[in-house]
């Protein structure tokens, strides 16, 4: 394998920890719609595309949830995974060979794991790690994982495009947080950005996973990019108000962006066919459950935004403004809440399968294995 680029910058904004009103912990029920609604699609994809028989006679069976934040949706995610396997092993007879599991739990290191592990179940049956770093480098040893898994993280970038930051560039994003109602400049800023870092994290996950492992990857859709960028939007409409109030100056508002990319299934099978050590497997939208009250809607995404935002507004404004800026961000849900209700919620799920590379024979695969 070859050495790592240590020169490689990789920003890091994990979600508010904590367990306080505006933590992760206590906020992230939309992220639990999508875990909710990949079960039966991974209990499809482990049951036809998971290949136990390559594993054995192993007695360890490895799971990694990266990017797995903070509170009790990965828990859940790891359960559903843990049942499909074992009911794997037992459909096909193999009931004695069930092996032992252990899970590694994966976020940057300045994610909060000592709140992450106390919901951690007592009753589990399986053993728990947890693993600090970017999970657009490797994280773990070679041929160490058999099951990867990414719920709605793929999307955030491993920063934001250099480019847009420039105030020379025909890319650069004055007074936008975000690349919805942009240029072509700036939309291919951000496109060349995700390109870039899926290059780097199906790099770092060949040498990772064991010949025949599985990758579930589950994202935020194009189906729903409109709806997300409006959520985006109202944030940049947000920050106006105080700009104009004198609370933060116009040019920490120009320099603001929000590394978020909503890819597309096709983009995403382009980048794979390039790199040529994974199979895509399955590709299915998630329909999301929408919350029956709307009425809570407007403080549910101000709340919801405001645990995965916190850090990133916190580090570029200041700590100061973000009572009254998420004030005013549910403020203009409420204003718009008709279209926010109607929007379909729709993420997508992907499956790819680690190939077998003989690479004094097979050229196809880019990776340094």
């Amino acid at each position: 394998m070859a050495a790592e680029n240590t020169n490689i910058v990789f920003e890091a904004h994990p979600m508010k920890g904590g367990d306080g009103p505006n933590s992760y912990m206590k906020n992230s029920i939309l992220q639990r719609g999508s875990v909710d609604a990949a079960k039966e699609l991974l209990n499809k994809a482990i049951a036809e595309k998971l290949d136990i028989e390559i594993f054995l006679p192993s007695k360890s069976f490895h799971i990694a949830d990266l990017g797995c934040s903070t509170g009790p949706n990965t828990f859940s995610a790891v359960e559903n995974i843990f049942e499909a396997v074992e009911s794997k092993y037992q459909s096909q007879g193999l009931k004695s060979q069930i092996p032992e599991f252990l899970v590694f739990f994966n976020d940057h290191i300045s994610n909060d794991f000592n709140m992450h592990f106390q919901p951690l179940p007592q009753n589990r049956r399986y053993h728990a790690a947890g693993v600090p770093g970017s999970f657009y480098k490797q994280v773990f040893p070679n041929s160490s994982i058999n099951f990867a898994y990414f719920s709605t993280a793929i999307q955030w970038l491993s920063r934001v495009p250099t480019a847009i930051e420039d105030s020379t560039s025909p890319a650069w994003n004055k007074g936008c947080v975000h690349y919805s109602n942009a240029t072509n400049e700036l939309i291919r800023a951000y496109e060349t950005q995700y390109s870039d870092d899926m290059e780097s994290f199906l790099q770092a996950r060949a040498p990772e996973n064991v010949y025949g492992g599985l990758i579930v990857l589950t994202f935020p859709g194009r189906h729903i990019l409109m709806l997300r960028q409006m959520w985006l939007e109202l944030n940049k409409t947000s920050l106006v108000p105080l700009c104009m109030q004198g609370v933060v100056r116009e040019e920490k508002v120009n320099l603001f962006n929000i590394p978020v990319y909503s890819m597309s299934p096709k983009e995403l099978s382009d980048v794979v066919e390039r790199n040529g050590c994974f199979s895509i497997e399955m590709v299915a939208d998630l329909l999301v459950s929408q919350v029956e009250d709307t009425s809570s809607m407007p403080k549910l995404i101000a709340s919801h935004i405001r645990a995965g935002m916190e850090g990133l507004l916190k580090q570029h404004f200041g700590e100061e403004i973000l009572d009254e800026l998420f004030d005013l961000y549910q403020k203009k849900c409420e204003d718009h809440i008709s279209t926010i209700i109607s929007g379909k919620a729709v993420n997508f799920l992907v499956v790819l399968k680690t190939r077998k590379i003989d690479l004094k024979h097979d050229d196809s695969c880019t990776c340094d294995l």
